[in-house]
């Protein structure tokens, strides 16, 4: 007896250890969509698929097509890969308020905008447009590195990623400046206003009041955060950075921290100059895996219970999926857990965590044992 529980005691450290493979399947009907960037589950096994060139579209179960839900391309600038409409957020009440918000390149003036809109009336499967209301618009010097996470966390608050500005190795010095906003994580308070400002900025900020900076950031030294997620149980937040030359990195955002670009990328000197402390990232990966990380989100489904606590993350480029499990005074494990070859442009999960992505080419897919 003693033998068989000193067995299974090793068999249960081993596998809360390891990470499994699985595979991909395609997911929302097959339904196909023109360069989906992001997914957000809306309620009942509805999503929304956002469309770069500026559209949303609506996917019910067991529809043959996906409408319209908002169109925006009279607004959206997609000269660009790195334009377009980018990100879609939920109101924590969106189920009573029928509130949401997106964050889009515009034309000239060259600017990345966070704007909120509303359902149309007495409807649940249309936006109205006309509702649409500018919260914040950062002039953007080059079309590149235009961030564009939105996500709401357990506090309420929404919090945003602005790249760096683009023009390659932050030329503006942006990441390690306090007096801006692009090369930052936000933290924004949407249900109440400032004096002079269409939204709030919590109290609780780590630079509110300090003489020269921004009080709405929350953490810097951040080169171009492609999607970020809360752990919907740990309550961490966790970001993929992409990288300059060399290196790409997984960072769990904390209130106040330097991720240190543009002096460093990943763990590693990029540019000298003051600054510092720096936090390392959890991990990091270089240019024989992949070219530009999409971050994704730690799963809590129930489908595959090997994969239930490790952050499942991509490559845009190499099509490489990843799951990362913390250890406890080591080095984080992380393994591929899949190979699809797919051009990764957003993770999402359901309200039963299991997880999903969305590649350029058009398809929706399931991750499953």
């Amino acid at each position: 007896m003693r033998l068989f529980l000193l067995l299974a005691l090793v068999c249960s450290a081993t596998a809360a250890e390891s990470l499994p493979d699985v595979r991909v399947e395609r997911a929302l009907g097959g339904l196909t969509f023109k360069e989906p960037v992001a997914l957000v589950q809306a309620d009942a096994g509805r999503w929304l698929v956002v469309e770069r060139q500026g559209t949303i579209r609506l996917v019910v179960p067991g529809a043959s097509e996906a409408p319209l839900f908002l169109d925006l391309r009279d607004r959206v600038s997609a000269k660009q890969l790195e334009e377009g409409l980018l990100a879609l957020a939920l109101h924590p009440q969106w189920a009573s308020n029928g509130r949401f918000y997106v964050w889009y390149t515009s034309p000239e003036p060259r600017r990345d905008v966070l704007a909120t809109f509303t359902l149309a009336p007495g409807s649940r499967d249309r936006a109205d447009p006309a509702t649409g209301a500018e919260l914040l618009a950062i002039d953007d010097p080059y079309w590149n590195h235009n961030g564009s996470a939105l996500v709401f966390g357990p506090d309420g608050f929404l919090y945003l990623s602005p790249g760096d500005g683009g023009g390659g190795g932050d030329p503006l010095g942006a990441g390690q400046r306090l007096d801006t906003l692009l090369a930052k994580i936000l933290r924004i308070d949407v249900d109440r206003t400032d004096a002079g400002l269409p939204y709030a900025i919590p109290a609780d900020n780590p630079f509110v009041g300090k003489a020269g900076a921004r009080g709405e950031i929350w953490a810097y030294g951040i080169r171009n955060v492609w999607r970020m997620s809360f752990d919907r149980v740990g309550g961490e937040l966790w970001a993929g950075d992409v990288g300059q030359n060399a290196w790409e990195e997984i960072n769990v955002i904390v209130k106040g921290g330097n991720y240190g670009w543009n002096r460093r990328e990943g763990a590693h000197d990029f540019k000298a100059g003051p600054g510092g402390p720096y936090i390392e990232p959890v991990t990091e990966y270089g240019r024989e895996l992949g070219i530009s990380v999409t971050g994704g989100h730690v799963y809590r489904g129930k489908a595959i219970p090997g994969l239930v606590g490790a952050y499942v993350y991509g490559d845009f480029q190499s099509g490489r999926i990843w799951g990362l499990r913390r250890r406890e005074g080591q080095s984080p494990m992380t393994r591929q857990i899949a190979w699809p070859r797919n051009t990764i442009t957003t993770f999402a999960e359901d309200a039963e965590g299991e997880l999903y992505y969305a590649s350029l080419d058009g398809a929706v897919w399931k991750l499953i044992p």
